[in-house]
């Protein structure tokens, strides 16, 4: 580690970001469509929105939704109806555009909302996503897509429809939005530190779930394990796809390729809670041109945080922290600058954008592709840890290996 660049995240500033919503769960579902289409309204009136999932993120992104000024939230989804209804008093949504159960995103859609955005389980994402486009919605979609290979394919089929039927499909990578990433990753891909030889992708953090005293007395229960879906394997698809993502998708962007193949290992040693998750990862992929990146996350303990890719070229390095700084050092510096509040800022732009998309007709929804890739990545690294050997890119596509949660008991 260069400690001259090196940036350590505070432990408070890190839980003041993106894991202070995550204890609960939450959806939104968008449907827009161009100014002179908007069901009912004028051109410069606000497009309404369908919240599906009304947990602790759904709830704060709402809230950025109402600060843009053109959404108007008329419609909110969970299958808890104590969560939906606490968010339809907070953003006040009429009694009979309350939905809850498995169901409640069918009939929120039924609504024709102008916009969806999902913020539902991963495990749900694919499957409310391309209800979605098949309602007519614009989706504005939550990291991760999917839990599994035949989630992600679902998404990507999801995008492209989309983009047939003239909806704008944004997922929901705080990152890419950032104008320092992005020029620090298009000086990359204009050579500035070479031809890219090697680097590492971290993702250091304590425990970042509650609420598993009661889902430890009966593990098995569905609606405990949904309610706090984020320690359960299958609803989440593992840290490393839930949360890991930020890393290994910045480190996917800048190589800007799919790897080959990746060894890995992993496992559950320290953490304290209740659930099916690994608390560490450690994964080696190899991309073509033979180019390596080591992997390596943890979610226990105290200490060190980061969100971080460095990678390395013969003339430089590219260095990014989701919570620091991003620069590269090198033959071709460049400064950069420090990531002030990336998670809500990154949230703010993308909302923006999403709105601009719609309202001026860009539907080729360049997201979608990039975040099936990023995906299938964490994909790949965590099938490699599960079996504890180099597993390749078309092994686990021709595997398709598709993960089951069991609904039975649950309310439609």
């Amino acid at each position: 580690m260069t400690r001259k660049h090196a940036v350590q995240p505070s432990r408070s500033a890190t839980k003041l970001g993106r894991r202070a919503f995550l204890a609960g769960t939450a959806a939104l579902s968008f449907t827009v469509v161009k100014p002179q289409q908007v069901r009912g309204t004028q051109a410069n009136s606000k497009l309404t929105l369908g919240m599906i999932g009304c947990g602790g993120r759904g709830n704060w992104i709402a809230e950025l939704f109402q600060k843009h000024g053109k959404y108007q939230v008329v419609a909110a989804a969970d299958y808890f109806r104590d969560k939906v209804e606490a968010f339809a008093k907070r953003f006040a949504v009429e009694a009979s555009r309350r939905y809850s159960g498995l169901s409640g995103h069918e009939r929120l859609l039924a609504t024709k909302p102008d916009a969806v955005a999902v913020e539902s389980p991963p495990y749900f994402h694919p499957e409310h996503a391309a209800a979605a486009v098949e309602a007519g919605c614009h989706v504005f979609l939550a990291k991760p897509i999917a839990v599994d290979v035949p989630g992600c394919l679902a998404i990507a089929a999801a995008g492209k429809k989309a983009t047939a039927k003239k909806l704008c499909f944004l997922a929901d990578f705080q990152t890419r939005a950032n104008p320092i990433y992005q020029e620090a990753v298009r000086r990359v891909h204009q050579g500035d530190i070479g031809p890219l030889v090697s680097g590492e992708a971290v993702y250091y953090c304590g425990t970042t779930w509650g609420g598993g005293d009661a889902l430890a007395a009966d593990p098995t229960n569905p609606e405990l394990r949904l309610r706090v879906w984020g320690l359960d394997r299958t609803l989440s698809g593992d840290i490393i796809t839930e949360q890991n993502i930020h890393a290994l998708d910045v480190a996917a962007w800048i190589i800007n390729q799919e790897p080959l193949s990746a060894v890995g290992t992993g496992g559950r040693k320290a953490r304290p809670e209740p659930g099916t998750c690994y608390d560490h990862f450690a994964v080696v992929y190899q991309f073509p041109g033979d180019v390596v990146l080591g992997f390596n996350s943890k979610q226990y303990g105290t200490g060190y945080d980061d969100i971080g890719c460095r990678m390395f070229g013969p003339e430089g390095m590219v260095d990014t922290h989701y919570f620091g700084s991003v620069s590269i050092q090198g033959n071709k510096p460049y400064q950069g600058g420090p990531m002030n509040n990336l998670f809500t800022e990154g949230a703010v732009r993308n909302i923006a954008e999403f709105h601009d998309s719609i309202m001026q007709g860009r539907f080729a929804n360049p997201t979608v592709a990039q975040s099936v890739r990023s995906n299938l990545t964490t994909i790949l690294g965590r099938t490699a840890a599960y079996q504890q050997k180099q597993v390749t890119w078309q092994e686990m596509l021709k595997a398709n290996e598709k993960w089951e949660f069991d609904l039975k008991g649950l309310k439609v």
